[in-house]
């Protein structure tokens, strides 16, 4: 199947070399259309997409009932004000929050909904408690409370000064926490399983002993559900595969299968913290991204696809556990549901640009970590497809390694 569009990668190319601002490092090819795992490019070569959307796309590319619910709902109303009440937001509200807890505020990103989350935990805590822990190796985003929040040096680079009040401890390390801790702390948070820091997954022990540590100190536990919403771990949250109850959690990325959307989520109590005036979004909530979540959501219950995730994790765990005894420049395999990470004794960057090349999408972070965060309706054979791929590549690195 091959695309029909008249374009070339290198026309479009051109015209971001001439009016696009050069902040990120693009793959020299023009993607001009997604179907399912697919996508092609603008030659008509098809791929198969790993790393659909930076794992936006949970459900494929345009999945045929979310593009129905955008098309009746532009029918209908494109955007309203958070002045009015619209059916498609309460109604998506009312899903969420029955899937897990709470109350909701609907943002556009991740990011933003961290901003959320910062500005509650600051206006329940008090001016006296205003400090937030965060973890080596997280990912908040990139405006200012989510950089703040985000432990890594590198993005930090010549934007300072940051907001202060942010305390950065070990991931996975319950001793550190404890030490950060003092009379000025009002919330710990976190990644339940660290996406772009290369797919870390705490300890059972660890989670509990933040969860214990918090009801003990009075703080807020919140939890950066950006990349383990929507089934991504193979169950609706990432906090429900721990069994740990955080009072805020943060969601965005699949949240409605890669149609801007962002919201947090937190505990009934805390939600009059954030009163009228003090946190806005002209765009949260628009009726656009609140019908394409809501046909998310029914579309993974209708389809089964929590189960489908955990029997694609277990079909990818036994393919790259088979390469790993295979070859010894992968050094840890660490899965969690869809969320999938391996990580290699050599940079990964090279396999990502080989797999390319052999039509097989796929992600490199931390320079050593192959990162995959498949669509969970991804089907056995599409599974072997991109294994059977990256196993040639890795084999192909490993003889030069």
């Amino acid at each position: 199947m091959g695309a029909t569009a008249t374009i070339t990668s290198q026309s479009v190319i051109e015209k971001f070399q001439q009016y696009v601002i050069p902040n990120y490092r693009r793959y020299p090819v023009c993607i001009v259309r997604g179907e399912g795992t697919s996508v092609w490019d603008a030659e008509g070569k098809r791929y198969l997409d790993l790393f659909p959307g930076w794992g936006c796309n949970i459900l494929g590319h345009c999945p045929g009932p979310v593009v129905q619910a955008i098309q009746a709902q532009v029918e209908q109303l494109i955007h309203v004000p958070n002045t009015w009440y619209t059916e498609a937001q309460g109604l998506f509200a009312e899903a969420l929050c029955t899937r897990s807890f709470g109350k909701a505020f609907f943002a556009n990103s991740g990011a933003e909904a961290n901003e959320a989350a910062i500005k509650l935990v600051r206006l329940h805590s008090g001016p006296q408690r205003y400090k937030i822990i965060t973890f080596e190796n997280g990912f908040h985003g990139r405006t200012y409370g989510g950089l703040s929040a985000t432990a890594q040096p590198k993005y930090h680079e010549g934007v300072g000064p940051l907001l202060p009040g942010f305390r950065y401890a070990p991931y996975n390390d319950l001793q550190a926490v404890l030490a950060l801790v003092d009379d000025e702390t009002a919330a710990i948070l976190l990644e339940p399983v660290q996406g772009e820091g290369g797919v870390n997954i705490p300890s059972l022990d660890f989670l509990r002993g933040l969860r214990a540590l918090c009801d003990e100190r009075g703080l807020l536990l919140v939890f950066d559900e950006v990349q383990t919403c929507m089934g991504r771990t193979g169950e609706w949250f990432g906090y429900q595969s721990f069994g740990i109850q955080p009072d805020v959690i943060t969601l965005a990325k699949g949240l409605a299968a890669g149609v801007a959307c962002g919201a947090m989520i937190c505990r009934d109590e805390l939600a009059p913290s954030l009163r009228p005036g003090m946190h806005a979004s002209t765009f949260g909530g628009n009726p656009l991204a609140m019908a394409a979540g809501l046909a998310t959501i029914q579309m993974i219950e209708e389809e089964r696809l929590l189960e489908n995730c955990r029997g694609m994790s277990e079909r990818f765990r036994q393919h790259l556990t088979a390469l790993q005894a295979e070859l010894p420049i992968i050094r840890e395999l660490r899965i969690r549901g869809l969320m999938i990470g391996v990580e290699l004794s050599v940079p990964a960057a090279p396999a990502v640009a080989r797999c390319m090349e052999r039509g097989v999408l796929i992600n490199a972070t931390h320079d050593t970590v192959v990162r995959l965060l498949p669509p969970l309706n991804i089907t056995p054979e599409e599974v072997d497809e991109g294994c059977s791929v990256i196993a040639e590549v890795l084999r192909d690195l490993a003889k030069t390694a």
